[in-house]
């Protein structure tokens, strides 16, 4: 597939160079003959059947197209709906972007050990203290964790912290 890219790439890019010479005239009669060959292909191929482009040719469809504003996009005579090239578009580059970007780990992330560690020891050595005053010992210590990670790491130990600060 990346090779028929490649190959794609290269001759289009040569077509646009052969386009550079050309008068304006010229490639409006160009573009008028390339449309009327869509509209015919259309009728032969009838209303039912639709277009099948391979990977690489719509990577390359999409590419191209995608540079022209939507209205601009709109306008044009297609073999394919102007809304399926940006979807395709969208698709293409999400899929880049995904084998960029590694997976996150849903969810919060772990708390540190030497966090938990205290958590359990300021629990131990304060057995009247709730796990709000836990929180706020933390807090004052500089230490950022949020109450419900307090309370959850108390909830999973044997001296568990009570509801209210004292």
């Amino acid at each position: 597939m990346l090779l028929r890219l490649a190959y794609l790439t290269v001759t289009n890019a040569f077509a646009a160079l052969r386009l550079l010479p050309m008068g304006d005239r010229d490639k409006d009669v160009e573009i008028l003959a390339l449309r009327h060959q869509i509209t015919v292909l259309e009728c032969q191929l009838g209303a039912d059947t639709g277009v099948s482009f391979a990977p690489e040719e719509r990577a390359l469809l999409a590419a191209v197209l995608t540079s022209l504003p939507r209205e601009v996009l709109r306008r044009l005579r297609l073999v394919v709906r102007p809304d399926t090239v940006l979807r395709r578009h969208r698709d293409l580059t999400k899929r880049r972007h995904a084998r960029t970007c590694p997976p996150k780990r849903p969810g919060r992330p772990p708390t540190a050990r030497s966090i938990r560690t205290l958590v359990l020891r300021l629990v131990r050595e304060n057995p009247g203290w709730g796990y709000r005053r836990v929180h706020g010992e933390l807090t004052t210590l500089g230490i950022k964790v949020a109450p419900s990670t307090v309370w959850e790491i108390g909830r999973r130990s044997p001296h568990r912290p009570g509801p209210n600060a004292r």
